[in-house]
């Protein structure tokens, strides 16, 4: 740990004059070095966030600040996208001495970065503002989301009453699914929604496992764990490597959304291959599941998709 300390001490110290011999030796500056050298993705994207967030530099700095304002007052949106970035992206290129004309294939890469990290740092705000919503059955909208979700999994049944045991059938403790959502908020019900609406067969076929004789759980209990799982993701940075590495969308609600998603059908999966004794066995398997998705996400490399798979447990 000393050493370490030591060697983030001495990186420090040394960081300006390495990056004056590579300017030197190169005639690129670390931000160009990191978009023509890096991977596209979350490789590209972490090391232009890390280079902007250790700059020495005063225009830099208060790029940065701009950004992070815009992003503490909700405007880090598409609609202000250009009003925002082309000026950032101008400040530094003037800053940097890059020639706007030479280094085309530049501006694209770096613009394409600072959409993503501001994106995702509007995301993080997002959904804390969602996950602090508590679920008020007073709330027409809140209540309209619950009952879709039930129609959604149990579409060939309907509700006897709006507190019924009938809610245990999808997960829910008791005969009110209100009261589970204390934990994570609004949050815990949209994730489920958006896992039903948007994925019908995955959804349908994690339900099924659910109720299996002998490997059954509680579907909705695990999802709103699953939905603290993603929270806590997002927030530590670690869920940066999915959103980076979705070519066609930037970090937003959906993106975030869709990771819960992937969550869901893996542990599933994980579940089911276990072949747990019972339910005790869930905090095992879950932290077993946590510690290999983090690895995964470790790696800036790695792409998640949900593939269907089909089974005869």
């Amino acid at each position: 740990m000393i050493f370490f300390n030591l060697w983030s001490v001495l990186q420090w110290y040394l960081r300006p004059f390495i990056k004056w011999f590579l300017r030197k030796t190169t005639n690129l500056c670390e931000l160009q070095r990191i978009c023509y050298g890096d991977k596209v993705g979350a490789q590209r994207t972490t090391n232009v966030e890390n280079s902007l967030m250790l700059s020495r530099t005063r225009a830099v700095k208060e790029v940065v600040s701009f950004l992070d304002s815009i992003v503490s007052e909700r405007r880090f949106v598409p609609a202000n996208l250009r009003d925002v970035l082309d000026p950032s992206v101008n400040i530094i290129v003037r800053v940097k001495k890059i020639n706007p004309k030479l280094h085309v294939p530049f501006l694209t890469s770096f613009r394409r970065c600072l959409e993503q990290i501001w994106c995702y740092k509007q995301l993080m705000n997002e959904v804390e503002d969602i996950r602090k919503t508590q679920f008020d059955s007073n709330n027409s909208e809140h209540e309209d989301k619950l009952m879709r979700l039930w129609s959604l999994l149990v579409p060939n049944e309907e509700l006897e009453a709006r507190v019924t045991k009938q809610w245990q059938d999808i997960g829910f403790q008791g005969d009110d699914p209100k009261t589970d959502f204390r934990g994570m908020g609004l949050l815990g019900l949209e994730n489920l929604l958006f896992f039903a609406k948007e994925y019908p067969q995955a959804s349908s076929h994690v339900l099924s496992h659910s109720k299996h004789p002998k490997y059954g759980y509680t579907f909705a209990i695990v999802g709103i764990n699953l939905t603290s799982m993603a929270y806590y993701l997002l927030k530590d940075g670690s869920a940066k490597t999915y959103m980076f590495n979705a070519k066609h969308h930037l970090p937003d609600i959906n993106l975030f959304h869709r990771f819960y998603c992937y969550l869901f059908y893996e542990f599933d999966k994980l579940w089911i291959e276990s072949k747990p004794q019972n339910i005790m066995e869930f905090s095992m398997i879950f932290k077993r599941f946590e510690n290999a998705i983090r690895t995964e996400l470790a790696d800036p490399a790695s792409v998640f998709r949900i593939n269907i798979e089909v089974d005869t447990i």
